[in-house]
């Protein structure tokens, strides 16, 4: 889904329930924000002062510890909003993870005026916010098991088979890996090192490209 130049309600699917007073409310208030890939969104312990709705591109939302290490919690596509910032808008709190564009992005900002408003008269809006919201509270929960209890050489072959385009390439660095998988580096360096050796894939310089995506496929299914 793009952005729209005219009413840009319309892209957004989980909007289609709106009243028309409350979808021009909306309209109204929000404003029209953009940021080049690479620009940080938001960062912890910085004020949450508005609800983002993302029209285009995707941003990826981050933990950092004080080490160093990251660890994806999600992605935010187009259409969707940060429940991070819902959390921090509806208890008053900072941020607590930040938000890092992948892409270039295009989204509507929503003061918490608005926010709050549209949250006490419109039912719509609220199935909008809330549904989002209990999505992502599984697919985090999800993430923390798979973190606590997977095995990372499964959990890398399932990440390279999604990340692959049809070609089999991947562009990352095992940075970048490793912080998807919550781990460490060295750690997915190791395993990439292993599953070269057995021929599964080629390593270059924040490139990977895979040659056997059936292996890869068997030990990601694998109990």
């Amino acid at each position: 889904m793009s952005a729209q130049a005219g009413d840009w309600t319309t892209a957004i699917p989980g909007l289609s329930g709106l009243d028309p007073a409350s979808r021009q409310f909306l309209r109204d208030a929000a404003h029209r924000i953009t940021a080049p890939a690479g620009t940080v969104i938001f960062r912890e312990g910085m004020a949450c002062q508005a609800f983002l709705i993302l029209l285009d591109g995707q941003v990826r939302v981050q933990k950092v510890g004080e080490n160093g290490r990251e660890i994806a919690l999600y992605r935010v596509s187009p259409g969707e909003t940060c429940v991070v910032t819902t959390v921090c808008l509806m208890t008053e709190r900072d941020y607590d993870a930040e938000g890092v564009a992948e892409s270039d992005i295009i989204a509507q900002a929503m003061p918490l005026a608005t926010f709050r408003a549209l949250l006490a008269r419109s039912e719509a809006f609220r199935d909008f916010v809330f549904r989002a919201y209990g999505t992502r509270i599984s697919d985090l929960l999800l993430l923390i098991e798979e973190v606590s209890f997977g095995r990372i050489d499964q959990r890398l072959a399932a990440c390279l088979l999604e990340r692959a385009s049809v070609a089999g390439e991947l562009v990352a660095t095992h940075q970048e890996i490793a912080a998807e998988l919550g781990t460490a580096r060295e750690v997915v360096s190791r395993q990439l090192k292993e599953f070269e050796h057995r021929g599964w894939l080629g390593l270059a310089r924040g490139h990977i490209v895979l040659h056997d995506r059936a292996a890869l496929s068997g030990l990601a299914r694998k109990e």
